[in-house]
């Protein structure tokens, strides 16, 4: 889970967390944590392979799920005309680059420990094209279009790849850049009649 700006919060989820542990098998062993916490920059090939050996390390064997959610969105929303090369490269970094190199040492990874899940998450901009979205939609798309094709890839591996696409939900990266009838105007294209919150 990314909580890559904010440490208290996530030292707060690791507490609760590790709180529910199921006590060691023996009174020899230690125990397993539930969850660690480990900054990686995911368009970082090196820091990719660094957190999956961390929660390797952690968890005394092979990863067997990865969910790759890291995500920037530019709180601009400028029109495509008027992005800056290095806002769209930046959001391709993290959105799209961090998608695949999470998803192939995943991949690599998971074969060895017998397989498991691949879960991305891509949004519903890919296909509501909104204005101001250009270089978030069209990363997002492009982590759809990889994980499908990574799905075929991996038939008959044990490992399955599937892709999520949230619509819009109550978090910073959401509220940045919008005013108070900005979100109005979201929330009523919603047909629940609300945005959506981390724990649905």
């Amino acid at each position: 889970v990314n909580y890559a700006s904010n440490s208290p919060q996530a030292d707060l989820l690791l507490s609760a967390l590790n709180a529910s542990s199921p006590p060691p098998s023996s009174a020899s062993s230690p125990p397993r944590p539930r969850a660690i916490a480990f900054r990686a920059d995911v368009s970082d090939a090196a820091e990719v392979k660094a957190l999956f050996d961390a929660a390797e390390a952690a968890f005394g064997g092979p990863a067997h799920v990865l969910v790759c959610c890291a995500g920037v969105l530019d709180a601009k929303y400028p029109p495509l005309a008027s992005t800056a090369e290095e806002d769209w490269d930046a959001t391709f970094a993290v959105n799209a680059r961090g998608a695949f190199l999470c998803c192939r040492e995943a991949a690599n990874r998971l074969a060895r420990g017998g397989g498991g899940r691949i879960v991305t998450v891509t949004s519903s901009a890919v296909a509501s094209l909104l204005p101001g979205f250009a270089a978030y939609a069209a990363s997002k798309a492009a982590v759809e279009a990889m994980t499908r094709i990574l799905a075929k890839e991996l038939r008959g591996t044990g490992i399955t790849a599937n892709a999520v696409a949230p619509g819009p939900v109550a978090t910073d990266m959401f509220f940045a850049g919008k005013s108070e009838e900005d979100v109005r105007r979201v929330v009523e294209t919603i047909p629940l009649g609300r945005l959506g919150e981390p724990r649905d």
